[in-house]
């Protein structure tokens, strides 16, 4: 089975969103203070920058999974797809704590230690090892029931300081262990997003089908998940922790309505941005030619762009810090503020962030390029894990 360019669109399309929530996290002056997404605090154009940027996590956890399939469907040696999944997943969950940790705090002690999306899909790429004999259809309704139904774990009464509670409580939802000084912060649970991953696997038989067939049924998937979001939100009793409210203007009420959890990925937010997934895969390969040439480039190279862009964007934060007058003694790594002082204000103003966001994109293009065309020519063992 060949590769599919709408993947790779769609995956190069959030690669590109994701570097603007990572440049307003690191450098926006209300980051380190207050949430974006805080309606008592927030503006609409700094919510809709942290909004969209919901998209990016999931879909990049879903096509993971269904890079899996295609691949298995490749080789057709589940024996060896299984190996090399296994050494992929340990290896993405080191990246995780080392290279990409660093490249977030900049923290030579490595104070936090923080489990996010590249843990997230390493793990799920390890429990994905094991079950690979499994059929498709079994995985793809076992990942949905864990995407209706995990959210219900926060319901069930367990008794305070409990070991099941304390086994399970890191599994589906965030958490923080303090040690040695140090934090373990669990903030992307892999149960919940293994859901996501599980569906993204089984969603890989329909890249069999005809593309004219494809495009219908996605479509048809994608405006589904949209209206049963719709439904759900406004019956507004199960789907997220955090029920919508009318607020003190309509375009407030808006954004409590669309106003949904991550952390863990609730079924309201898997909802809205895996179906908005699907309408992008659904006409992917309808965009314009330039958006297809430049998104492919990205696309091609996720985790090369992901790892790079951390660290390109970390030493503009510094070169902004030194800028706007701090010393390197003022400079605050090991407090998980990214080398932002916390108690004098710093950051850039919104406009600035797109300004950045944009400059990192297209600074970032060459490389990418560069290292999609060399890992094209080149076969050498390692590429396969970056």
């Amino acid at each position: 089975m060949k590769r599919q360019p709408s993947i790779d669109i769609v995956r190069g399309i959030v690669m590109i969103i994701m570097a603007l929530d990572h440049v307003r996290d690191l450098m926006h002056v209300d980051s380190i203070t207050q949430s974006p997404t805080d309606l008592a605090t927030t503006s609409p154009l700094l919510f809709f920058t942290r909004w969209i940027t919901h998209l990016c996590a999931p879909i990049f956890v879903f096509l993971a999974g269904t890079s899996v399939y295609l691949s298995l469907q490749n080789k057709n040696n589940t024996a060896e797809t299984r190996q090399l999944l296994l050494k992929r997943g340990l290896w993405l969950i080191l990246l995780e704590f080392t290279i990409v940790n660093f490249g977030l705090f900049f923290d030579i002690g490595f104070h936090t230690l923080l489990f996010e999306v590249i843990a997230a899909i390493g793990f799920g790429f390890v429990l994905l090892s094991l079950l690979l004999k499994v059929r498709s259809q079994t995985l793809g309704i076992v990942g949905l029931v864990i995407i209706f139904f995990h959210n219900l774990l926060a319901l069930i009464p367990f008794v305070e300081n409990s070991v099941l509670k304390t086994i399970l409580t890191p599994l589906f939802g965030p958490a923080v262990f303090p040690f040695a000084g140090k934090a373990f912060i669990m903030g992307y649970p892999p149960i919940p997003w293994l859901g996501i991953m599980l569906v993204g696997f089984a969603t890989g038989k329909f890249f069999e089908l005809a593309e004219g067939q494809r495009k219908r049924l996605f479509l048809k998937i994608g405006l589904s998940a949209l209206a049963l979001f719709t439904v759900i939100r406004l019956v507004n009793i199960y789907g997220d922790p955090a029920l919508w409210a009318t607020q003190k203007d309509p375009v407030f009420t808006f954004l409590s309505f669309i106003n949904v959890t991550k952390y863990p990925p609730s079924l309201l937010f898997c909802l809205v941005t895996l179906g908005n997934m699907f309408l992008l895969l659904a006409f992917a390969e309808q965009f314009h030619n330039t958006v297809k040439k430049v998104t492919l480039v990205y696309g091609k190279v996720p985790l090369f762009y992901f790892v790079v862009h951390f660290y390109v964007i970390h030493i503009l934060t510094l070169f902004m810090l030194l800028a706007q007058g701090f010393n390197w003694s003022q400079l605050e790594f090991a407090s998980g503020t990214f080398g932002r002082p916390k108690s004098v204000e710093s950051g850039l103003p919104l406009w600035s962030i797109y300004g950045i966001w944009i400059f990192v994109v297209a600074l970032l293009y060459k490389p990418c390029q560069w290292f999609g065309k060399y890992k094209a020519e080149n076969n050498h063992w390692w590429l396969k894990y970056i």
